[in-house]
This record gives structure tokens, sequence and C-alpha cells, in this order.
């Protein structure tokens, strides 16, 4: 009887148990979905019915208001979990406001900080509820959707959807995505997917109707950075479960040495797709990315510059996108965006690597490292991005589940309990 409430109520000085009120898992499912239309962008491609770019940035910026006022509702009282991802983005914030208060990126850079600034207070008002898979099939679902307007432009316009302006690859038809954006989807969660049916956290059928239709469209983007993700991730998460999952001893024994035969039998195919019709030399600089790096590092900076960055822009230097997360953020955020993002990205791969094997585990390795590979090609990790949610959930995976805090009973008057109750008991 230790653990429950006597009849007639608790005595004096005793102390039990109140299990913290949990916020309904919909409604902290639907601010996670917000949180990712927010993050789509509204720039891409031609859209089959011309949606005007504001339209586009009421509804995403919308979705981050809402996204807020709903987690303030569900967490009225401000009980947050500390962390280091929390923290050090709180820490970005502050130097991102420094950097974009001299303007020399226009007023636009101060709208970019007060949508981070809302961004991470969301994240903040949502870490009461971290704490093993709860946010991963949030994640799966809300991009699912994503991916089913790009299939639904596909199939009403074909023409639309794969344009000769990026080279034949997929974009989105319906919302403008860009190729890099669906392959990025596509790849994080079929990834999430195959570690769920290994953890057996879903059926087969259920995932196979995720996986098959987010591979087809993965290969009709060409994207490499997100196909070198999913394929490196997915290694080193299953790789951290073979100890103890023989699931995924499994499918590591099948899967390296099938693998192997398929490159070999396959190698022409996969290097015309790698290659999309590039030249050698294309290929080598990136695409062009190589010269719009190349004249980042070699523009002249002032110190201010270099340590605080110019401010939040839109990942651009000279009219063309910088395509690279640590570039972007030394040009928008200087050294110390720099210092405090790789500090973020360490600490969650120690966090990772000290923690016990564990479907949790595998999935927070899988999107640290995914987010890592793309890095490279991709810009995004200092600013409210599909990757710093990929890294929050990396997160959330690893915090341990919020236990129920013992709650004193206030001081009142104590009844005297006859002895031959106290005998009963």
């Amino acid at each position: 009887m230790g653990g429950e409430l006597r009849r007639g109520g608790p005595t004096e000085g005793s102390v039990t148990t109140e299990t913290r009120p949990a916020a309904p898992p919909g409604l902290v499912g639907t601010v996670w979905g917000l949180l990712i239309l927010n993050t789509l962008g509204s720039a891409g491609a031609k859209t089959i019915v011309p949606l005007p770019r504001s339209l586009i940035q009421l509804v995403t910026m919308g979705s981050l208001v809402t996204a807020f006022a709903l987690a303030l509702t569900l967490n009225p009282r401000l009980r947050v979990r500390s962390g280091a991802l929390l923290s050090l983005l709180t820490l970005l914030l502050v130097s991102s406001v420094i950097s974009s208060a001299h303007l020399e990126a226009g007023f636009g850079a101060l709208f970019r900080c007060f949508r981070l600034a809302l961004f991470v207070g969301t994240l903040w008002l949502l870490s009461r509820w971290w704490g093993g898979l709860a946010l991963v099939r949030p994640h799966i679902r809300m991009y699912f959707a994503v991916l089913g307007s790009v299939a639904v432009g596909l199939a009403v316009s074909p023409g639309a959807a794969l344009p000769g302006l990026y080279g034949g690859r997929l974009v989105g038809a319906v919302w403008p995505l860009t190729p890099p954006q669906i392959g990025q989807y596509a790849a994080v969660i079929i990834g999430l997917t195959v570690l769920l049916v290994l953890g057996r956290r879903t059926d087969r059928t259920s995932a196979l109707v995720v996986i098959v239709p987010s591979l087809v469209l993965l290969a009709l983007t060409h994207t490499r950075t997100a196909t070198l993700g999913l394929l490196i991730g997915l290694a080193l998460a299953i790789g951290s479960l073979v100890l103890t999952s023989p699931a995924a001893r499994r499918l590591f024994t099948w899967t390296v040495p099938c693998a192997a035969v398929a490159a070999v039998v396959f190698s022409s195919a996969l290097q015309t797709w790698f290659l999309r019709g590039q030249s050698k030399e294309n290929f080598s600089n990136l695409t062009g990315r190589a010269k719009v790096w190349d004249a980042l590092l070699a523009a002249p900076r002032t110190t201010g510059e270099q340590v605080f960055g110019v401010g939040l822009g839109d990942k651009s230097f000279g009219g063309l996108p910088i395509d690279n997360s640590w570039l972007a953020i030394y040009n928008e955020q200087g050294l110390v965006g720099i210092a405090l993002v790789a500090a973020l990205m360490l600490v969650l791969a120690g966090v990772a690597l000290l923690r016990p094997p564990s479907l949790e585990r595998a999935c927070a390795i899988f999107l640290i490292s995914y987010c890592a590979i793309a890095s490279y090609t991709e810009a995004g990790l200092g600013d409210a991005s599909p990757y710093l949610l990929h890294l929050a959930l990396a997160a959330s995976l690893l915090a341990a589940p919020a236990e129920a805090a013992p709650l004193a009973v206030p001081r009142g008057p104590r009844r005297r309990v006859p002895r031959w109750a106290e005998d009963v008991r």
C-alpha cells in the first residue's frame, strides 16, 4: 500500500506522487507539424496553380505563430526541460540579433531573428514532452503528406513536376519545392521508417506504404546528398543496433553483400544517375558551388563581420545560393555562430555515443549523421529550417522521459487514527 492513498486522505508530512498532466498526443503532433510547415519555404519551381509568394509566406509564418500560440496553450506555466541543444540555439539567437542589429542585411534580418525566436521558443515549450519516440510519427506523417502533394503534382502535370529548368528533376508542382528539399524529406522518412520496422514499432505493410513511394520520389529528384545521407546514416544507425537487435544483424548481414553486388552489376546506370548528365568539370566544382564558396571566403570583412557575421539573410552571396551550412553561418553569424552550431552537433553526437543501444539512440544517430552530411552542400543549420527540426527530434529522442514529480501534501491538522484501524492496516 506504500504507493496508494490510504482511506481518509494523506496524513501530515506524507508525500504522494502526482503525474504531470500530459498534453493530448494529437495536439503536440499538431504543433510539430506546424513547425514543419513553416520550414517548407516559399522558393521553388512554378506550380500548377500560381501561388503568390506573399500568400505562401503568410501561410508559413502563420503556421509558426499558430504553433507558438498552441504550444503556449498546452504549457501555460512555462514548464520546460533544459538541454544543450535548446541552450545553444538560444545563444545562437542572441548572437544573430547582435549581428542583425547593424542592418547590413536590411530589416529582413530582424524579421528572420523574430522568426527564429518564435521557432526556438516553441521548441522550449515542447521540451516538456520530450523523451521516447513520441515525435517520430508526427515527423514522418507530416513529411509524407508533403511528399503526397509532390506525387499529386507529378500525376496531374508531369511536365510541371519534371521541368527542363531543373534538368528533368522532380520538383513540387502543387507547393513550390526544390529537388533537394524533396530528396531530403524522402530520405529522412525512409530512414526513420526502416528503423521503426527494425524496432518492431510498426508493421511491414504500413512501412512499405511509406518507403516505396518515397524511394521513387527520391530517385526522381536525382539528389546525391540525400541519397548518400540516407545510406550512410542508416548504416551507422543499424550498426548501433547490431549488438542488441537480431533483426538489425540479419539486415546488416544481407544488405552489405547485396549492395556490393548491385554496385558492380549496375555500376554504369548508377554512374549515369549520379552524374545527372553533368560534365566532370561541373561535377568536380559541385555544380558551381565551389565558385560561390571561393568568392565568399575571398570577400573582405571587418573584425565584427568575421566574429558576428552580417546578420540573418537568405543564405546567398552575390545573388547566388551558398549551399553550405558552415559557410552560410560564417557569412551571416560569423565565427561565433560556427562555434555554437559545431558545439551543438558535437554535444548531440557525444550524447548519442554514450547512450546504451536502443531504437531511440539509433534514430538519433541517423538524424545527426544525415544533417552532418547534408551540411556540406545544403544551408540551414543556423536558422529555422528542417535541419534544425531534425536535430531537435534527435535531442528529444536522446532525452530521458519526464518522470512523475513528487508532490508534498500541504501541512494540515492530523486526524487521530484509532488503534484498531492501525492494526487492520
